[in-house]
Order: structure tokens, then C-alpha cells, then sequence
């Protein structure tokens, strides 16, 4: 979907790839929005994620760590990069150690309570400065990717969204924010989350 729009607008839409996990290819992409941007950008949304890294589910503390440091540490590690008008960080409903009802999914659980942490540390940082950064985690609800495809059964018809559904609906949250929003964790619905 990516690639079509950034078809559709060539001028409006820059895809760079970045293994988060890799601190020269993150300070390449931020070399590269420096060049092609100078100023910097308005929307950042930072989206990495593993569930079962080895595909057997969680059997190892190796598997833990590694994807806690690729959901948590290195999204924290781009942002360090460069600043944006708004900084979306996409995280889950399994997040919230407030919403877990459910249990399970240790270190995906994990990884996104510990990138809404970053989510809320940065909009205190970011907000300190003369270009005030709005920073937010989004829940972007359960969307047919191959990381939810075994989940599908589990998952009523009308809320398995399509990739072009879910950035519709985080879209029309990320272009209502205000500085109001800052550190704040909100659904696809618009709805905010208790971290």
C-alpha cells in the first residue's frame, strides 16, 4: 500500500527502509531525511514488531529479549534521530497493563508496554522544546498481516480491518491531534487508552 501511494504522490511521500535493530542503519535514514528534508518532517510513525521471532512461540528468554529490544529499544533509538511535528508510534491494545485481561503474549505484551513508556517520555521531552512535537502510541486494531493471520478465527468479521482501513482510521486520528493529545495512547476508534 506503501509503494501505491508513494506513486500516487511522489513528492509527499518518502518510504525509507531502517532495521531498527541496526544503530547505522538508523542514523542513514536520519542522514537521509536531513538531506532530502533538511527542517525535518511533520509525521514520523514508527512501526516495528515481531511476535514469534523463532515461529514457535515464546519457548526461550533469547526470544524474549530480542524482541523486546526490536518492539521497545528500537523504536526509542530512531526517535533519538530526529524530531517531527507529530510522532506516531504504532502500538497495541496488549499494551496496556491496565486493559490485559487475558494474559499471554509475554513479550509482544512487553515490547509495546514498554514503547508506550518511550511514547510518554518522549512527549515530556519533546514538548520541552521550541518546536513543541506531539508524540502518541495508536492501536491500529487487529489488521490481516501475516503477525495476526493465525489469530483470524479468533477475530469478528467487521473488525479484521484491511492495511488501507486501519491507515484510514489512525489518519483521522493523526490529523485531529493537538498538543492536548501528547503522551497519550489511543484506538483506532479515536478512543483513548489507558496505558
Amino acid at each position: 500500500m506503501m509503494n501505491r501511494k508513494g506513486a500516487e504522490f511522489p513528492s509527499n511521500l518518502h518510504i525509507l527502509p531502517l532495521d531498527v535493530t541496526d544503530e547505522g542503519s538508523i542514523q542513514q535514514a536520519a542522514n537521509q531525511v536531513q538531506q532530502q528534508h533538511g527542517g525535518g518532517l511533520d509525521l514520523l510513525i514508527n512501526c516495528a514488531g515481531i511476535l514469534h521471532p523463532s515461529g514457535r512461540g515464546e519457548t526461550s528468554l533469547r526470544d524474549v529479549s530480542s524482541q523486546k529490544g526490536t518492539g521497545a529499544f528500537g523504536q526509542h533509538a530512531s526517535n533519538k534521530q530526529t524530531h517531527t511535528a507529530v510522532m506516531a508510534n504504532i502500538s497495541a491494545k496488549v499494551g496496556s497493563t491496565t486493559d490485559n485481561g487475558l494474559g499471554g503474549w509475554y513479550s509482544y505484551r512487553m515490547s509495546k508496554c514498554a514503547l508506550n513508556m518511550a511514547t510518554k517520555n518522549l512527549s515530556i521531552e519533546l514538548g520541552r522544546g521550541r518546536n513543541k512535537v506531539i508524540c502518541v502510541s495508536l492501536h491500529p486494531g487487529t489488521v490481516d498481516t501475516d503477525l495476526s493471520r493465525p489469530y483470524h478465527k479468533n477475530v469478528p468479521g467487521d473488525k479484521l480491518f484491511s492495511t488501507e482501513r486501519s491507515v484510514q482510521y489512525l489518519m483521522d486520528i493523526v490529523n485531529g491531534l493537538t498538543m492536548q493529545h501528547t503522551g497519550k495512547f489511543f484506538t483506532w476508534e479515536g478512543k483513548e487508552m489507558p496505558f
